[in-house]
Parts: structure tokens; sequence; C-alpha cells
């Protein structure tokens, strides 16, 4: 289907049906009829002029937007809310003169912003646990399956793939962590007026400092909140915006990692991320199986990392009590930041619900490089048999240089071993050798380390969202 506007990829291609209807524009403004009802309501009920009658029938025509009536009113008035304000007396003729009564724009832009960024991480933290939770299963599955540990991409000492996995569900987990604080800490920008001095509402309830504060928690409670922000200017501090668009980043920081890692053993042929049948890899290499869904990941979480600078110059750059020119950018930051945080997610739960691990190659690796990890236990054993332990090393040494050189120059396999089999000095058999050789020898408590981390951190953090747990993504393109 073709169109002559832009279409944004984000909504089209990538992130959920549930993420793009929570930033839609009926969304919005359906909050901020709630917020108008659930003002007029509180105030009615502290005593000011307000009917039930009224009342009713703002919350009748809660869902009825009229977006043509606030385009025309838009188009006259260049301000947004205001035209909100005029579509919405439109439908409630009783009530137009109560809507808005006292507020500042502020009051339906900034509480709708902080009501949208807390469902949106409710979105978030039940897909991230879904994520850790199929790492979970994954590293159960594989806890016991050593595989070659790389530093600075160079083979080290043995790991398992279970204990690898949990260091993505570790940083998953940190991530959940910074994501629970910030939805338990949000606090709605509350009902304070102009300036953020409450001037209006004191005035309307003739100078009653009680009522004021009793008007701002009534709307919080009202509109699901604990509480609201002792002090604001005309806006709620940007820095929130900053504080929560970072944990998203920081989502994506450790996705991008993960799927790093993922692409580099894939092109190991060790593990690998789902590919269908009908999957085309390339245009023109018909063999190739690129790991798509994870380069999507990487590609997402550098625009998301990035994205991440836009609420700190908006922050910082604020006067006083307010300025406009955060405005425009808040617009596009924030909604797209959840898009891209779900986007991500979304392909993550897809990739770690089907990653295929080939052991046999995982083994082949191993045994092209632990005979060099296994020459301190070898020499240790050698020298509990009685040898020399300086002339056992030189030994090692000079068979090492040689196996390695035979490797490199000539693609020979490794035979350091049997370097070692033939020397009478080291006195030990092939079996002794073999025995000592066992990939699982070498593994430290890696499989311990993934039972001890499940059970204490990672079940604990799963099972608060076990109601939600299941989700299945189908990607379409």
């Amino acid at each position: 289907m073709s169109t002559s506007s832009y279409q944004n990829p984000l909504i089209e291609r990538y992130s959920s049906k549930e993420m793009s209807s929570l930033f839609s524009d009926e969304t919005k403004f359906r909050t901020w009829r709630k917020l108008w009802v659930a003002l007029a309501e509180a105030q009615m009920e502290l005593g000011l002029n307000i009917t039930q009658d009224q009342i009713n029938e703002m919350k009748h025509n809660i869902d009825f937007i009229n977006f043509e009536d606030a385009k025309r009113f838009e188009k006259e008035t260049r301000h947004d809310v205001m035209s909100h304000v005029k579509a919405y007396g439109v439908l409630c003729p009783k009530a137009k003169g109560i809507i808005h009564l006292g507020a500042t724009s502020a009051f339906v832009g900034d509480n709708t912003d902080i009501i949208l960024m807390k469902k949106g991480m409710d979105i978030i933290i039940k897909k991230l646990v879904n994520l850790i939770n199929n790492l979970k299963e994954f590293a159960i599955k594989y806890k016991d399956t050593p595989t070659l540990g790389f530093t600075h991409f160079q083979a080290a000492q043995l790991t398992t793939v279970g204990k690898r996995a949990c260091l993505w569900i570790q940083d998953l987990l940190l991530d959940f962590y910074d994501l629970e604080y910030r939805m338990n800490n949000l606090k709605l920008r509350g009902v304070k007026g102009t300036t953020g001095t409450q001037a209006s509402f004191l005035s309307l309830f003739d100078g009653d400092h009680e009522k004021v504060k009793k008007l701002e928690a009534k709307v919080c409670e009202k509109m699901g909140f604990k509480e609201s922000y002792f002090v604001t200017g005309q806006t709620y501090s940007r820095k929130v915006d900053y504080q929560v668009l970072s944990t998203l980043s920081s989502i994506a920081q450790s996705m991008n990692k993960i799927t790093n890692d993922i692409r580099l053993l894939q092109s190991l042929k060790e593990i690998e991320e789902p590919f269908e049948s009908n999957q085309i890899g390339s245009s023109a290499m018909a063999y190739k199986r690129n790991p798509m869904r994870c380069e999507r990941i990487s590609s997402l979480s550098k625009y998301l990392i990035s994205n991440t600078l836009n609420p700190a110059l908006v922050f910082s750059t604020q006067w006083l009590e307010r300025t406009l020119d955060d405005s425009a950018n808040r617009r596009i930051s924030i909604p797209q930041a959840f898009l891209a945080v779900d986007a991500i997610l979304e392909i993550g739960i897809n990739v770690t619900d089907g990653l295929v691990v080939y052991e046999k190659i995982i083994n082949k690796h191993i045994e092209e490089e632990l005979p060099f990890m296994a020459t301190e236990t070898i020499l240790m054993e050698a020298v509990k048999r009685g040898g020399d332990r300086q002339e056992l090393h030189e030994k090692i040494r000079q068979y090492s240089m040689e196996a390695a050189r035979e490797v490199k120059q000539e693609g020979k396999n490794n035979n350091l071993m049997e370097y070692i089999e033939k020397d009478e000095a080291f006195m030990l058999s092939k079996e002794d050798i073999d025995a000592i050789m066992d990939p699982k020898n070498f593994i430290g408590r890696a499989s311990e380390q993934v039972v001890e981390f499940i059970e204490y951190e990672v079940n604990k953090v799963v099972s608060q969202y076990k109601d939600y747990l299941g989700i299945k993504v189908e990607l379409n393109v």
C-alpha cells in the first residue's frame, strides 16, 4: 500500500499496537477529558457551584472526541488546549462554562504526559520480565554446557552457555530495578496553576488553603496516583523526562550488548537467532543466514540511546517557571522512546524464545583451544607424580609454541596433548590426559552460579509478574 505522506516506521513496522495506541491522539485527548472531569468533580465536592448534571454530561462525552471541531478552533486560537476546551464545550453545553476552571494548559498536558509514561512503563516492565524469563529457561537448559569464554574476543577460560545467559539477565535485572523505581516514584504534576503557586485555585476557594490542598489530593486519587510533586513551575521539572527516558535507554544498552554477543556467536556458528524456512538472508548470497532480528534490535537501540540527549537538552535549557521550547521536542522524543523500547523488547522476546544452540560446533571450538588452557592442570598433575616443575614448564612452553605454529601456519589441529603424552617426563597416559581434558573440569562454579542466581534473584522478579508470563511475539517484517 503506497502513501503520499511519511509513515513512522516505529508504528508501521516495529512497535506493538498496544504501545502505539497508548500514545495516539485518541488516548491523549481522552485523558485530557478525564482530567477535566476529575478537576470539576473535585471542585464540586469541595463546594464550588458545579452540578452533578454538568459532571454527568462531561463523563458521557469523554470518548466522543470531535477532532474536526478542535482542528477548526486551533486554527483560530493557535492553542491546542483551548481548542479542545472549546471542542469539549460543543458536546457539553451545560458544562462548558466550568471546563478547565482555574487550570492552565499544563494541567492537562503535563498530567497526561505523566499518566501515559506510567502506563507505558507498565507495558514495558511486563515485556521485560517475559524476556528475562525466556533467558532464565535458556540458562537452566544449558547451565552445564561448557563453552569457550572470551576476553577481547580471544579464547579464555571456559564458562557455560547458561552462565553466559545469566550475564545478560543480570544487566536486564538492573534495568528492571531502575524501571520499577521510576514507576513507583512517578508523581502527577498536580493542580498547580499558571506558575505553580495555585493562586487561581486559592482565589476560587476564597483563600481556603486546606481546600486547595484537598483539591489536589482528590484529583490525584481520581487519576490513580498517590501524590503529586510538592512544587512545580508551570510544568513539572523536565528532569523527570530525562530520568524516565534514561531508564528506557538503559534497557536499550543492555539489549544492544546482548544482541551483539548473539551476533558474534552466530558468526562462530555456536548460537543462532530463529531463522524461518522461507526467510531470505541476502538478496545476492542465497546461503546466508543473517542475524537480522538482533541487528534490528541493535539499530533501534542506537536510536533510543541517542534520543536520551533530547530530554537532557530540554531540561537544562528551561527558563525560570517555564519556556515553550520544550513542547515540540517532547511531542516527538517521549512517545518515540517508548515505541522504540517496546519494539526492542518485542523482537527480543521473539529471539530469546527460539535461540538455537549448536553444541557440536561449541565442542569443536573447545577442542581447538582447551589444550592450551589445560597446561597448568597438566603441569600440576605431572609434578604430583614426581616431575620437576621447572623442567616440565619449559617443555610445555616449547610444545605450546610448536603446536600453535602448526595450527596457524599449517592449518593442523591442535596436537599439544600428543606431544605431552609422548614425553615420558610427564608420566601421563592417554587415559590420564583424557580425564584431565574433560571440559567440565574447567568451568569452575558456572553451573552452580546459574542455579543460585536464578533461585535467589531471578525467580523473585519473575514471580511478581507470573500472571503476565507467556507473551509470544510473531514478527511480521
